[in-house]
Order: structure tokens, then sequence, then C-alpha cells
């Protein structure tokens, strides 16, 4: 007998993209959607498409994820984002796997969504455990960036989401500044050598998101992406060095 699925995604002001997402989805034996307050119609399309919907205050991403995480009523959950969507062979793979796990959790690759086109179907993808047993799975904890950390093996599933994003570039350069605020908060983070990162590093991540992810063969769209990666390193950095001037002037 195949395990049983619940589909959980955290929201918040995501009517442009939750249609999409809960669409793709709702296949699914549960659909489980935790708000963070909306002020727009999330919760409404939630409750269209069955989802069983929860409100609570934002706690952050990955507390945020977990809490969601842990309102699912089944063993198995697939874990999306908002703004991300299912491909149309998505349930058949699913279904396939989850008659016999072979092992504790399941990476899916993604595509983006890279301002006004896809990112080349030549260029690196990136891939994230999404599918999991939620006994043996915990989110990272990390202020940014978090992930799914599985105790036991991780398979990789032949299946590749679609990730929208931020549709326009101010979009993209506010989050940048957001979640580099975060980082440079988040005491794990207090790298040496941070004059040097602080000058080299930039660079280094705009060449290896532009020429080794392969970015550069989505044009103007992949070489802008790319400048605007460079400076969320840029201010990662520059706000770690803030936070610790600062520090010294208190002391």
């Amino acid at each position: 007998m195949a395990e049983l699925l619940s589909v959980v995604v955290t929201a918040y002001n995501s009517a442009d993209t939750l249609e999409a997402c809960l669409a793709s989805a709702r296949w699914a034996d549960e659909l489980v959607v935790l708000d963070s307050g909306s002020a727009d119609a999330t919760v409404a399309i939630a409750q269209h498409h069955g989802a069983r919907v929860h409100v609570q205050p934002f706690a952050g991403y990955s507390a945020q994820k977990q809490a969601a995480i842990d309102l699912a009523s089944h063993r198995w959950v697939l874990l999306l984002d908002s703004d991300e969507a299912l491909p149309p062979d998505a349930a058949n793979i699913v279904r396939r796997i989850l008659q016999d796990p072979a092992c504790a959790g399941y990476q899916l690759w993604r595509r983006e969504w890279v301002f006004w086109r896809w990112q080349s179907p030549r260029a690196r993808l990136n891939h994230y455990v999404r599918l999991f047993d939620r006994q043996r799975a915990r989110m990272s904890g990390h202020s940014v960036h978090e992930t799914v950390h599985v105790d036991g093996p991780v398979g990789v599933l032949a299946l590749v989401l679609d990730h929208y994003g931020e549709r326009d570039i101010a979009g993209r350069v506010d989050k940048a500044n957001r979640y580099s605020s975060l980082q440079a908060a988040d005491v794990r983070r207090q790298h040496a050598w941070l004059g040097w990162r602080l000058v080299a590093y930039p660079s280094v991540a705009f060449l290896r998101y532009y020429l080794l992810r392969g970015h550069w063969r989505a044009g103007w769209a992949g070489f802008i992406a790319a400048r605007v990666h460079a400076f969320y390193a840029f201010l990662k950095y520059a706000k770690l060095h803030e936070a610790r001037v600062r520090a010294r002037g208190n002391r």
C-alpha cells in the first residue's frame, strides 16, 4: 500500500502564485497551507483548492516551515514554497516512489524564472530535499537558505519544480537586502578573513553564478541576475562588518 502524502505550503500575500502552486498539487492526499497573515486573497485561494488552512505570525523562514510540516496529517510530506509549481508528471513520479520508499528523503530539481524568461535548459539546476518522511527529517534552523535535514539516505527524483520567485529586478534587490540582513545577524556567519571576503567574494559569486552555473546562456537576464547575486554577497559581508564595528564601539 502506498504511503499517503501531505503537500505543505507556507504563504504570505501569495495570491499571484498560489493558484498555480496548489493546482499543480491537487492530486495529493492532503493540502496544508500555513499563512502568515496575508492581506490579499491567499487564504481564499487556499480554501478554494480544499487546503487545510492555518494562520500564525511569521516565526522565521525555517521555523515557519517546520510549523507547517508539523501540521501535516501524513508521514510523508512534499514541501513547496508558494511561488513554486510541480510539473504535470509529478503525480506519477511521486506516487511510484511512495509505493515503497527506498530513502528517507528525495531531492527535486528546480528551474528559475529570471525576470522575464526561464533560465536556459543548459544552465545548472539547483536541487533541494522536498519529499521526505517527516518522522526522519527536520528543518535546518538557518535564518535564510533553510534546508531539510534528513536522518537517512537521500535520493534524487527526475522531477523539476518551476520557481517563479521575484518577477522584476526591484523585487530581487529587495530580497537581497532582506536576506543579507538576516545572514549578517546570524552569529553562525561570523567568518574569518572578513576584509578579504568583503573585497573579493562578490566577484567570485558573480563568476560562479554567471559562468559556472551557466546563466550567461540567459542573455541580459542572466547577466543582471548574476550582478544582483554579487551585490547580495557584498551586502552580506558589508553588514557583518558594520555589525562588528558597532559591537566594538559599544564595548
